[in-house]
């Protein structure tokens, strides 16, 4: 089921973008050569109990888990380009990292992610991540009153097509409220002027990931991380943000 909310109840989930986006500061921040997934993911840890939020990942079961998650933050490194479970792992110079993080505070989500380059970065992994970011600020533009769904997604399509990047149709974006997941699905290419008509009050999580050279993913033994088939690098960028009669509100805005 879509929900809009009212403009009282987008200002009430302010909190949880803001924290959302601390975190995302935060691991970004302390991510670097010779520091362990692990250690990002309890600094995540302490500043949800901190914050007296909630972590929308450790108990998070969906049929494509294959277990309760058990960790607060997703960390997909290099060929990993969604739900990286965080493990024994110590990061490298040139790693591309994925953050993902989405938390409730007050009852209210919000769901935003990040990639990054530890260290020296590879041009081409410079210019994926650039091509994740431009594609989610173009989604964004086409959040608006009297648009439809389908001109986010094409939005995000043709940044991808541009740079040559495959687009993988099975995850995208989605719907963000009182729960992390709910509808309607924002899928991140598809055709202007068609799909669901945007309201004010609909909140929405905008997430183009694009991988180098495949759209063709598959599940880790850990049951959660899925890695490009061919093991080419991923990027990803999202944000939670509310259609409003004014425009999109960045909820999880981290400047």
């Amino acid at each position: 089921m879509i929900e809009l909310l009212t403009p009282a109840e987008i200002d009430q989930m302010r909190p949880a973008g803001r924290f959302v986006a601390s975190v995302l500061r935060a691991t970004s921040e302390a991510a670097a050569v010779g520091v362990n997934l692990l250690d990002l993911d309890a600094l995540a840890h302490d500043m949800i109990r901190a914050e007296g939020a909630e972590s929308c990942y450790i108990d998070y079961h969906p049929s494509f888990g294959g277990s309760p998650f058990g960790k607060v933050i997703c960390t997909s490194v290099n060929d990993a380009a969604l739900h990286g479970l965080p493990h024994d792992y110590t990061l490298r110079d040139g790693d591309v990292l994925t953050l993902d993080f989405a938390a409730s505070v007050n009852g209210w989500v919000c769901d935003s992610a990040v990639t990054i380059v530890v260290g020296e970065a590879r041009p081409e992994d410079l210019a994926l991540i650039d091509a994740t970011e431009r594609a989610l600020e173009a989604g964004i533009q086409q959040a608006r009153v009297g648009n439809r769904m389908g001109d986010i997604s094409a939005a995000i399509g043709d940044v991808a097509a541009a740079g040559g990047y495959p687009v993988n149709l099975d995850f995208g974006g989605h719907g963000v409220g009182r729960t992390m997941h709910g509808d309607p699905h924002v899928a991140n290419d598809g055709r202007p002027g068609r799909g669901l008509k945007l309201k004010a009050g609909l909140v929405i999580a905008i997430e183009p990931w694009f991988i180098h050279d495949t759209d063709e993913i598959y599940t880790d033994d850990d049951g959660w991380t899925l890695r490009s088939r061919t093991g080419a690098r991923a990027a990803h960028s999202e944000h939670t943000i509310a259609i409003t009669a004014e425009g999109p509100i960045v909820l999880t805005a981290r400047d």
